[in-house]
């Protein structure tokens, strides 16, 4: 049996409010974590001995203040002076994303901005202490654009583009026509609806012709939508189905990235 993976959550210096930081604890707490808070205005070296006394796997840094980018790098430089270099640093709270590349190159492992789901910060942290976090997606597999016919519009991606047509198939579970066109390691897919009740059709009656969705190439669907699912991500297939090329497909639903439909597909693999 597992034992509880142990947390410790940090205020470093002056900010003198945690209730957020509480909030984490909490939702740590009702994912079976065993949760560590050392209070407020801690300093990095107090902090980082709290992490080594009590034997801690992460130390999860929480800072509304705006010091992040001096408090968070010093935490995980006390950590290395302790000789704990292993115990791995991820913070949130108020920070700007212009903040995240610096923090990341400094040493901290994650940075969760605020409005990021507590479900999620639980589940990224399983999958670090325990090695099983997924592989980001590989590319964009291939830019979705419904058009009413694909004969007619074509021309402007061969000619005016100069983009060479490898193929058109009909994909029937989806009442779809689709032309693939290559482009780099990518593609452009034009899709025609092939009856009035195609999502396609539904697309186009309600926005007219243009970009219906990105996909993003991954390594195992399955693997991805169980994750996305725990964290609470909403989705429109919680189960891969048959795509174009005999692919793995399933889309999630616009509302988690603003409206913008993404779809994830992981190619047949090779005998």
């Amino acid at each position: 049996m597992k034992q509880p993976i142990r947390v410790l959550i940090a205020k470093p210096g002056l900010d003198g409010h945690d209730r957020g930081a509480l909030i984490i604890a909490q939702a740590l707490r009702d994912n079976g974590m065993e949760v560590i808070y050392t209070g407020l205005r801690q300093s990095p070296v107090q902090i980082a001995r709290a992490a080594v006394q009590e034997d801690v796997d992460v130390v999860g840094l929480s800072s509304l203040s705006g010091a992040h980018k001096s408090l968070f790098p010093k935490v995980v430089d006390a950590l290395s002076k302790e000789n704990a270099s292993d115990i791995p640093v991820i913070g949130g709270g108020v920070i700007p994303a212009e903040d995240i590349p610096f923090l990341e190159e400094s040493g901290v492992q994650k940075v969760f901005t605020s409005g990021t789901p507590t479900d999620a910060i639980a589940v990224y942290i399983k999958q670090l202490i325990h090695k099983e976090t997924p592989v980001p997606p590989k590319k964009i597999s291939h830019i979705g654009i419904a058009v009413k016919q694909i004969e007619t519009a074509l021309p402007f991606y061969q000619h005016t583009l100069g983009l060479q047509l490898e193929a058109v198939e009909e994909v029937s579970s989806e009442q779809v026509r689709v032309a693939f066109l290559k482009i780099g390691e990518s593609r452009f897919e034009l899709l025609e609806p092939t009856s009035e009740e195609s999502p396609i059709q539904r697309f186009i009656d309600k926005r007219g012709e243009g970009i219906h969705h990105i996909a993003l190439e991954v390594d195992d669907i399955t693997l991805r939508l169980n994750q996305y699912e725990e964290e609470g991500v909403p989705l429109i297939h919680k189960e891969p189905k048959k795509g174009a090329h005999d692919s793995q497909v399933a889309f999630l639903h616009p509302s988690a990235a603003g409206g913008v439909l993404f779809e994830l597909c992981q190619p047949k693999q090779e005998d």
